[in-house]
């Protein structure tokens, strides 16, 4: 055989022999770590009437997780700008707020709403009312009046913590809701009727001595509210207790591995250095509070906080606090990389780079882990209805397969149905469906939503997935987020992945224009930095050598501004589609 021949065909068995080794040494870790008597040893157990899988030595609720973090002393803790806190001072805080709130009469299962920016005392709050017992309403930051409304309404929080611009808000439907007590943050002068927080957080006490059951309501996070009113999804302390075991699980399964496929000495997780995490999207939603915030709580990390998403002024405080940890929505770490001063600043204390939300990029990957040399890319996918993460994955495996959004975690069980419900055959898409203890108790005074979600402890994700024979999960889309162009099943998301290979192309978001003739046409909203423009005909040029003809976006629209987005950084689709004249599109 002709050397020229033989040598891609044994390139490739290379690559075959060295993914087989990395899935088989995952797999014996995994299950090392996750067996009778490991530090993450399964059960499973009846959860309000359907079996779970949950961790043998998962505390009962955040108020221990909480308590155990005190141990962190006077490492830094919150930082905002030129203010920062440490741990035990935060601990005296939390401790304050929770005596105030107790001699204002709140007692065990009363509700409390957070509307803030992302402010250190979204934290000092949440810890104050879920260490006691209380359920926090996270209230979206940029919900105009009337969206405010609506969740006082549905929630009916006893007290409501708030920053100015959203006590403004709150004083238009403020007749509405006259028994809420209001906590004013960082106001610039005294307002009527409203508690500094600076005189409560001051209030002598102390956390209320109390039990609280794993079942019971931690947080509500209402979801998007991109289609309908939004769901007040009620997360329980089991839900958000595993869901920071399922981070750590994860974390030690990754390293251990790597250790053993690199030859590198183990490191010990209670030697490992502190975690500097930039909080880059809003403490209202799982991917900043249980995913980052939580998480790096136990870790006795630091929490370096922006008021608002900006490359630069990340760039500074990257080098500035020795951040270790960026996760964001996908397009923050694309502009990061791609900022035209990136090389100018230190970014060597980075280790970890993605983020969930959406998912990244396959392209964005290689680019991550390209233009950061001490930093691996990593991603989690899961849902404001899990408590954070249903899967994760990072390191090698997400160099070698980034299309993927990794295993899920030892206390899920997963599986893909079509439309009839029935389980789908190995490797055939379906609607995912997930069953564990991160599960929420169901929407808030939504029972027939509920039911539409949740079937048997089944939740519904609303995603099209695939998993394959090592049981890495492929997103390939939304159940509906699809174009029908006659009689083919296009994703939006796959397009979107090959555009995002364009290296003009900052943001774009794929969807289907009615069509008389095939019943739908691929559509897509463009925005580009660069300059000159890029044309819609250079954009299909690009299409044509990657994907089949009917792929192809028939209508593209190239807009000067960038692409509208909800408050957790993902486009608005729907609204899009609504706005977009067809006569514009090029």
């Amino acid at each position: 055989m002709h050397p020229g021949i033989l040598l891609p065909i044994l390139a490739q068995l290379g690559l075959v022999r060295e993914l087989i080794i990395m899935y088989t040494t995952l797999q014996s870790v995994w299950d090392e770590l996750s067996a009778e008597g490991g530090p993450f040893e399964i059960n499973e157990i009846l959860v309000r009437g359907s079996p779970m899988k949950i961790f043998k030595s998962a505390p009962p609720s955040l108020r221990e997780i909480w308590l155990a973090s005190a141990i962190h002393g006077d490492r830094d803790y919150l930082v905002y700008e030129d203010q920062r806190w440490s741990y035990t001072e935060v601990h005296r805080m939390v401790g304050s707020i929770a005596a105030w709130m107790a001699n204002e009469n709140l007692v065990q299962g009363d509700r409390v709403a957070i509307a803030l920016r992302n402010y250190p005392e979204w934290m000092i709050c949440y810890w104050a009312a879920v260490a006691s017992g209380l359920t926090v309403v996270g209230m979206n930051a940029w919900w105009i009046e009337n969206e405010l409304d609506y969740a006082m309404h549905d929630a009916a929080p006893k007290i409501l913590f708030c920053d100015e611009q959203r006590l403004n808000r709150f004083n238009v439907i403020r007749e509405n809701h006259a028994q809420v007590k209001v906590v004013g943050i960082r106001l610039t002068e005294a307002a009527d009727q409203v508690f500094n927080f600076a005189e409560v957080a001051l209030f002598p006490g102390e956390l209320p001595d109390t039990v609280i059951q794993p079942d019971e309501d931690a947080c509500i996070f209402y979801t998007s509210g991109t289609t309908g009113r939004p769901k007040g999804a009620q997360q329980t302390h089991r839900g958000c207790v595993h869901n920071i075991m399922n981070m750590g699980f994860w974390g030690q399964c990754l390293s251990q591995t790597m250790s053993k496929l690199h030859g590198t000495a183990r490191l010990d997780p209670q030697q490992a250095p502190p975690i500097s995490a930039l909080v880059t999207t809003p403490l209202f939603h799982v991917t900043a509070n249980n995913c980052l915030a939580q998480a790096s709580t136990v870790a006795g990390g630091k929490l370096v906080h922006m008021y608002k998403w900006d490359a630069t002024v990340a760039l500074q405080l990257i080098e500035k606090e020795r951040i270790s940890n960026l996760t964001g929505v996908p397009v923050m770490s694309r502009e990061l990389i791609s900022h035209p001063d990136f090389s100018q600043y230190d970014t060597s204390s980075l280790i970890s780079v993605g983020g969930g939300g959406a998912q990244l990029q396959p392209d964005l990957v290689s680019k991550i882990d390209k233009a950061i040399s001490t930093a691996r890319p990593g991603t989690g996918y899961g849902m404001t209805e899990t408590c954070g993460i249903i899967t994760s994955i990072g390191g090698d495996f997400f160099i070698k397969n980034p299309e993927s959004c990794g295993r899920a975690m030892p206390s899920f069980e997963v599986k893909t149905v079509d439309s009839d419900g029935s389980t789908t055959m190995p490797g055939e898409p379906g609607e995912l469906w997930v069953r564990g203890a991160a599960v929420i108790k169901g929407y808030l005074n939504q029972a027939e939503a509920t039911s539409e979600s949740l079937t048997d402890g089944w939740l519904h994700t609303g995603d099209v997935a695939r998993i394959d024979e090592n049981d890495f999960i492929y997103i390939v889309d939304r159940v509906k987020d699809m174009v029908l162009r006659g009689g083919e099943n296009i994703y939006c998301s796959e397009v979107e992945t090959v555009l995002f290979q364009m290296d003009q192309i900052a943001e774009c978001s794929v969807f289907g224009i009615a069509d008389d003739r095939l019943g739908e046409e691929v559509g897509v909203a463009i925005y580009c930095r660069e300059q000159p423009p890029t044309t819609a005909e250079q954009v299909r040029a690009f299409c044509s050598t990657r994907m089949a003809k009917h792929k192809i976006p028939r209508y593209i629209w190239m807009l000067d501004e960038p692409l509208p987005r909800n408050a957790s950084g993902k486009f608005l689709k729907r609204e899009l589609q609504g706005q977009l004249p067809i006569d514009q599109a090029q």
